[in-house]
């Protein structure tokens, strides 16, 4: 190939055992279709459009699948081209946070897509999350794994996404609990926008992980993709956890909508709290105003006018009067 950039691996793997000679891609995928059970292994990340043009070219590629690669976003699915399959999955990761924000960061998320073929397997990643070099490690460590063929890479790279689901779901339950505690503490000192934070950071994990539904039940069925009876069987292991952490997902959005409208609640108490204080020291100052506004009009005959005591009898009135208030509006909870 002419394009090497975007490349992380290929290897040709025959029997389980990856052949140490390395070759020009073409090369490896011709003597991957002469030798029986033998296939190509090719890793890329974010491809430029002339390396995926080149590999289109060399293994028979549908334009729209390639189309699908290039395009950053797409949906996890399952489609089928001839004799290729070509399957979707959205990747995350979860990002460690000293403590939760408006702003944090909590899910991190790319892509990984595979071309999956008799004689070769093609993963092309997008992003920082889902690298696939575990993977790569660990098949290669079990030989008996990685001679059922492309397919056994296909659930390996499946697995290891799944149950980095499975992880982040766990990590974000300490995140939940966390939005609870400060929801019903006592200093209330979370805000809003950081359960709204939160809620925003599990819809994009939630957009993640449940569209991988449809294709994992379809891997399960012996139609239209033809696995290996083993590899089926995994395929349906990896469906079971995608389906707990489907449900935890769930779970986790219902309670933060709970807590969301405790916490709108809470507020609007608060609010309510702060009016009945404003409303209780308005009526203890309208008294005093009152009782001020009669004695200020200067009419000639008022009582107590001419009373030696009557300034201080006034002001004993209104210290008294505002005292009784005070304590009144206390006893009833406004103050």
């Amino acid at each position: 190939m002419h394009t090497t950039e975007g490349i992380v691996d290929c290897a040709l793997y025959a029997g389980g055992v990856r052949a140490p000679e390395q070759d020009d891609v073409v090369a490896l995928y011709e003597r991957a279709r002469r030798t029986p059970g033998a296939f190509v292994w090719i890793g890329l990340h974010e491809p430029g459009a002339a390396l995926l043009a080149e590999v289109a070219a060399a293994f028979g590629l549908h334009p729209l699948a390639v189309e699908d690669v290039l395009h950053q976003e797409p949906l996890p699915k399952l489609e089928r081209y001839g004799d290729t399959a070509f399957l979707v999955l959205r990747a995350a990761a979860y990002v460690e946070h000293a403590e939760l924000t408006e702003t944090s960061e909590i899910v991190d998320t790319g892509s990984v897509r595979m071309f999956v073929g008799a004689h070769f397997v093609i993963t092309v990643r997008h992003g920082h999350a889902g690298a696939l070099r575990q993977v790569r490690d660990e098949l290669e460590a079990t030989p008996e794994q990685l001679a059922q063929g492309p397919w056994a890479v296909a659930h390996a790279v499946c697995d290891l996404i799944v149950d980095e689901y499975v992880r982040i779901a766990a990590a974000m339950r300490t995140d939940v609990d966390t939005v609870e505690h400060g929801v019903f503490s006592r200093d209330r000192a979370l805000r809003i926008e950081h359960i709204y934070q939160l809620k925003r950071e599990l819809l994009e994990f939630r957009s993640a992980v449940l569209p991988l539904r449809q294709p994992l039940t379809v891997l399960q069925q012996p139609q239209p993709v033809e696995l290996p009876t083993e590899i089926r069987r995994y395929f349906r292991d990896v469906s079971d956890h995608h389906s707990r952490v489907v449900d935890q997902i769930v779970k986790y959005d219902d309670l933060l909508n709970s807590l969301l409208q405790a916490r709108l609640a809470q507020v609007t108490m608060e609010q309510n709290n702060d009016m009945r204080k404003i409303a209780s020291w308005a009526a203890i100052a309208a008294m005093q105003t009152a009782i001020a506004g009669i004695y200020g009009m200067n009419f000639t005959f008022m009582p107590e006018l001419l009373w030696r005591y009557g300034y201080p009898g006034v002001l004993t009135v209104m210290l008294v009067s505002s005292v009784f208030l005070y304590r009144r509006l206390r006893r009833v909870g406004w103050l």
